[in-house]
């Protein structure tokens, strides 16, 4: 895992300064012809932060004056400051355009050392107040006279200030909620509130590269029916029964649909699951009630600024958010208007709707819906999504969400393949209809700009006349950041790539794939790779701006269970920190079902495998997949129907040495445990199996490990446990490097030491961790006693002579006795023979 420090700024200090400011900044209202009813004084000021301050750091001004306006969004005009520096310069910054509050914010690096002296400067300019407010004593127009701040003095020292050092990514197990402190941590805190585009989720700096299991639980009854019916298994929500899908992760905990979807007829019950994603706990539950998707919304505003997380249950263009953290309703949209759905940069939901028939376009935005400005609150409302007003003094009651609508050409075909927010959006069709078929004259291509100066505009227009063959044309990957819009060919199985610039052909066809990709191709990207699966199983990673193939990678079917391929029939499932997940799933599988499906994680950049499981977790075409969150990956398992959590588990080390002292010279065992102490062993299945715990066992044996532990298959004979480095602080306070150990598939180890030195040992052991298991130490102490000296080495040898010949004497004797008892009763029976006679 890597390790990520904070570095701080005082850039961030303006950030947080700024953002309490209206995000929406507009000119003040221009002075009409009317009479000005009053002339003010102002008063010009003018802060530093921090001050003294170092050489070459940030310093941040805060500039204004300080009377407030009546609107939020408006503001003071062209401030400027003067800076002096030390050796007499000077500089003029701005202008500033204040917020309603009178104040801005801005930044200045100073580069000598020595005092620095900065001034503000606000030109005379008038405001209108339109018939005043409450704490306002004026009304109409009102003259606010020029002002100058007092000087203010900046010591900049050589020295450079110690801000907040951060703090590192956590290097044991670790759950939520996470510290508002701990800023660091946002890169492995991700949220999958949605199928990201091209299932590309960057918001893991860590993904699981191991199969390790935390925890299980099953949705329902599932696994093999057994008895008369043989091998066949329980029905597995493949074929339109849609189990898990619009699965979601928010905060750490995961949220899923109790019931299947239905999509043929649907389904009477609904029902929301929310389940911690790092321990495995229900935490509740909601009754009729179906996901859709969820959100985590930023609402910055001069009033407030904090996420709100959200799942949506949409019905039509009817939505209905509820709490993440029980499920309660929230609020209710209604008339949410239909089209392309887009995330915003704060989280907002956005709808592009694209009437290409009547030439227009519109954006509408969720947020705005609820509020423009000032607070977010709300809680037991039902809007109007497309409802619009505003009172007399320019605040918004209930705005609706379309934030704008403009004309487009209306000689445009097909649909909507890409929308970039505040760039463009990309479409495109046949010139014969809205889908792109076989048989076709020509490919139509299109891109209308979405920039604030140039909404609406068309950027370009372009047709393609296609390879002779009717073939059937598919859009793929469309990705602006490389300029590329890659298309498939299906009966010839190759790609081609167009510019999203011009729209022209940039480079194709490819290479030709293998036969069975006519069957169901399935494509995903990143970090400028158009990956490119399909039925035959092998992973095609093409660069996207050439066309040229980097690697293939193939998962064989090595007991030949699939019936239509030698490899197994992988689907791409998600992209995170530089790896691609793929499991294996079908559209309606045969049942018995093929044993031992492959789930894969590969590295994008060379294809190769990360690691590979197979028989822990078979996919689905018709419910969800595997999904990430937390740096744990949450999915369904259509073998047994239960949901699994992957990823690094904590451990638990132990260490023991004799309870007794030792003289010096001997060599004692210190041995111990290294443990697997994840949610899921605590389940009666695994303690009554493992009544002394789970071993920890290597990354290497980790699947066919996780497979007997948690699926009942056969105990690996050869597993193998982690690395136990032993050290040891001796009586003199010196370190001792004792060695390693490496544990069994019981979990113990055992490693033989001799001390050099009589007294008390501090003796350590610690299990570093693995892509497994995060890691562990504990310590214990060991007693040596002085060697026995040579004296009462020889007085021992003198006592144990003595011994030696006082039992040689006693056994003399006992022999002598011996002999005189024999003779006795010899004699004994001599006489009485002869007395008998």
């Amino acid at each position: 895992m890597k390790k990520v420090y904070y570095k701080s700024k005082i850039s961030t200090i303006a950030l947080i300064l700024l953002l309490t400011i209206s995000a929406t900044l507009v000119a003040l209202p221009a002075a009409t012809a009317q009479e000005i009813e009053y002339s003010k004084t102002t008063y010009a000021y003018i802060g530093a932060i921090p001050n003294p301050v170092g050489v070459n750091q940030e310093l941040l001004l805060h500039v204004g004056i300080m009377d407030f306006l009546r609107v939020s969004h408006h503001s003071w005009e062209n401030l400027t400051v003067t800076v002096t520096k030390p050796n007499g310069e000077t500089e003029t910054l701005g202008p500033y355009r204040t917020d309603a509050t009178g104040g801005t914010g801005g930044l200045y690096i100073p580069n000598q050392v020595g005092t620095y002296t900065f001034q503000t400067h606000f030109p005379e300019q008038t405001y209108d107040w339109e018939g005043g407010v409450s704490r306002v004593p004026f009304t109409g127009l009102v003259l606010y006279e020029a002002s100058d701040s007092e000087v203010l003095k900046v010591l900049v020292q050589e020295d450079p200030l110690e801000y907040y050092p951060g703090h590192s990514l956590p290097t044991e197990y670790w759950t939520r909620p996470v510290d508002a402190q701990l800023w660091e941590r946002s890169s492995i805190t991700g949220n999958w509130v949605t199928t990201p585009t091209y299932l590309f989720a960057p918001y893991n700096d860590y993904a699981p590269e191991t199969a390790h299991i935390l925890w299980t639980k099953p949705m329902e009854m599932g696994g093999l029916a057994g008895g008369d019916l043989g091998s066949h298994s329980m029905q597995d929500g493949d074929a339109y029964k849609g189990k898990f899908s619009s699965s979601v992760i928010i905060g750490g905990i995961l949220f899923y649909n109790r019931f299947s979807s239905g999509f043929q007829g649907g389904m009477p019950q609904k029902g929301i699951v929310a389940i911690d994603l790092h321990t495995g706990e229900e935490l509740w539950f909601r009754n009729n009630t179906r996901l859709s998707f969820g959100q985590t919304f930023y609402w910055d505003s001069y009033n407030y600024h904090g996420v709100f997380s959200y799942l949506w249950e949409t019905s039509g263009s009817t939505w209905h958010a509820y709490d993440v953290a029980n499920g309660e309703w929230i609020y209710t949209m209604e008339n949410v208007p239909s089209g392309t759905t887009v995330y915003g940069p704060k989280g907002e939901i956005y709808r592009y709707t694209v009437d290409l028939e009547n030439g227009w376009m519109s954006l509408w935005n969720s947020s705005s819906v609820v509020s423009w400005e000032g607070s977010w609150t709300p809680e037991g409302r039902t809007y109007d999504a497309l409802r619009t007003y505003s009172d007399r003094e320019g605040r918004f009651e209930d705005v609706g969400g379309i934030a704008w609508n403009v004309t487009i050409p209306t000689d445009l075909s097909g649909r909507v393949l890409r929308v970039v927010p505040g760039d463009r959006i990309i479409g495109g069709a046949t010139t014969g209809g809205s889908s792109i078929g076989w048989d076709l004259d020509s490919m139509e291509m299109w891109a209308i700009s979405l920039k604030p100066e140039e909404k609406g505009t068309l950027l370009w227009q372009e047709w393609w006349q296609p390879p002779p063959g009717d073939l059937s044309l598919s859009f793929r990957t469309v990705s602006v950041e490389d300029g590329i819009i890659v298309v498939w060919a299906k009966e010839t199985r190759q790609h081609y790539g167009f510019s999203t610039e011009t729209g022209v052909l940039v480079w194709g066809p490819t290479l030709i794939q293998d036969y069975l990709d006519i069957f169901g191709s399935r494509y995903v990207y990143a970090d400028g790779k158009h990956f490119s699966i399909g039925m035959s199983g092998i992973v095609y990673c093409y660069d996207i701006t050439t066309g040229k193939l980097l690697w293939d990678y193939e998962a064989p079917d090595e007991f030949h269970t699939v019936l239509w391929t030698n490899q197994w029939h992988i689907r791409p499932l998600f992209i995170t920190d530089g790896k691609l997940y793929l499991g294996t799933s079908e559209h309606s599988p045969v049942d018995p079902k093929s044993r031992g499906a492959a789930f894969v994680c590969l590295d994008i950049e060379n294809g190769d495998e990360v690691f590979r499981a197979d028989g822990l977790f078979r996919q689905t075409d018709w419910g969800g997949r595997a999904i990430i969150g937390d740096s744990i990956i949450a999915t369904m398992d259509t073998y047994d129907q239960r949901i699994y959590a992957i990823g690094k588990g904590p451990s638990a080390t132990t260490v023991t040495a004799p309870d007794m002292g030792v003289p010096l010279g001997s060599s004692v065992m210190i041995g111990g445990t290294v443990m697997d102490i994840s949610p899921g062993t605590e389940d009666y299945a695994l303690t009554a199996r493992f009544p002394n715990g789970v071993p920890a066992v290597s990354d290497a044996d980790m699947t066919e490990w996780m497979l007997y532990v948690y699926k009942q298959f056969e105990r690996p004979a050869d597993a193998t446990g982690v690395p136990v480095k032993l050290e040891a602080i001796n009586p003199n306070g010196k370190y001792v490097d004792i060695g390693t150990a490496i544990s069994d598939g019981s979990g113990n180890y055992g490693f033989t030491f001799e001390p050099d030195v009589e007294g008390k040992y501090m003796i350590m052991a610690t299990f570093y961790g693995s892509e497994g298991y995060y890691g562990s130490t504990t310590t214990t102490y060991l007693t040596v006693d002085p060697a026995a000296e040579e004296g009462d080495l020889a007085s021992l040898e003198g006592s144990v002579s003595n011994v030696e010949d006082s039992m040689s004497n006693l056994t003399t004797y006992i022999i002598a006795i011996l002999a005189l008892v024999i003779i006795a009763l010899v004699i004994a029976v001599y006489s009485i023979l002869k007395s008998s006679k």
